[in-house]
């Protein structure tokens, strides 16, 4: 038994997977029907030196733990720096479910871009159904909340009654499970040669992903699996009456005679007119919706509702050109006098 432990310890350390004495005990609860403890494992680690004592250590009896109830009722995302053979940096997006810690994707790219969140995000849903909320960093590409206009990924979660919940700045520990995993994600890469290219990449990570959900117990849940874990329960669901997002904007009337508002990582000009030049005014927003106002007076300047596509959002719409005219206002057969 003590030569089966320290094999064990040995092809896990190897392997860049986690060789603790819980997941010793977990694989030889497998193997035979009496097991040491997980307390007897230890020991025998200590006295062969296969443990290095870590004095400074945080206890984990010291920590407080939170989970999500059920699956689905919290999914963690964040991106990590994994370099290739030759040195080039390139970015890998996770989302991981908090009640489970089931991977629910783990995709390679040489950017994570706004776009590239709200693209796997949408792919992720369709295969494991919407999550009730989410929770991430403040990184620019989850979140703008403190430039004040929503991005994307912010848009589609309020259109899809997802709750957003951000960390608090310069505090990793709130999103500490998807933190962790990274750490677990590096030391196994670690273990094998660097990939070549993104697609090499991902075809690692799509093996870690599948050691991690399928084959890989976890302490925290019991020694069972994600997998295991994520399908036990039925998932949550988000609750569709949260889906509003509500802001004020103060401007300036533009000498153009229109204000700009920034909603989803692009920037609408709304017309309002030459007589509104330098009048203050006030943006009462509700999604798509837009309330304008002079900030003076009260007067309400325009009413609209946003067309998402068009950067531009004209006074109604523009009259056609007249009979016999060109675009330009020519008619039809003017030739312009040679200089």
């Amino acid at each position: 038994m003590v030569d089966r432990i320290l094999t064990l310890r040995h092809h896990l350390s190897n392997d860049g997977c986690d060789a603790g004495p819980h997941t010793i005990a977990a694989i030889l609860d497998d193997e035979i029907a009496i097991t040491p403890s997980v307390t007897t494992i230890w020991r025998i680690l200590t006295r062969a030196g296969a443990i290095t004592a870590e004095p400074r250590k945080r206890p984990k009896r010291s920590s407080i733990r939170f989970a999500a109830d059920l699956p689905n009722e919290c999914w963690q995302a964040d991106f990590t720096h994994i370099r290739l053979a030759d040195g080039t940096d390139t970015e890998v997006l996770i989302f991981l479910d908090d009640h489970s810690r089931y991977l629910i994707s783990v995709t390679a790219h040489p950017r994570v871009t706004g776009d590239i969140v709200v693209q796997t995000f949408q792919a992720a849903c369709t295969l494991h159904g919407i999550p009730q909320s989410t929770l991430t960093d403040n990184g620019f590409v989850f979140t703008t909340r403190f430039r004040g206009s929503p991005n994307r990924f912010e848009v589609l979660l309020a259109k899809l009654g997802v709750t957003q919940k951000n960390g608090s700045p310069n505090h990793p520990q709130t999103q500490g499970k998807v933190e962790r995993l990274n750490q677990t994600l590096k030391k196994w890469l670690a273990a094998r040669p660097a990939a070549d290219d993104l697609v090499e990449l991902q075809h690692l990570l799509d093996r870690f992903t599948d050691y991690y959900n399928h084959r890989r117990k976890h302490r925290s849940l019991n020694r069972r699996t994600p997998a295991q874990a994520y399908t036990a329960r039925a998932k949550a669901t988000p609750d569709r009456n949260s889906s509003s997002h509500y802001r004020i904007r103060d401007d300036t009337v533009h000498a153009s005679g229109s204000v700009t508002l920034r909603r989803a990582g692009r920037m609408h000009h709304i017309k309002l007119g030459a007589d509104h030049i330098g009048a203050p005014v006030r943006m009462l927003i509700h999604d798509l919706h837009v309330l304008v106002i002079n900030r003076d007076t009260g007067e309400i300047i325009r009413e609209l509702t946003i067309n998402p596509d068009k950067d531009s959002q004209p006074r109604g719409v523009k009259p056609g050109p007249r009979p016999g005219h060109r675009k330009g206002g020519m008619p039809k057969g003017y030739k312009f006098p040679k200089k």
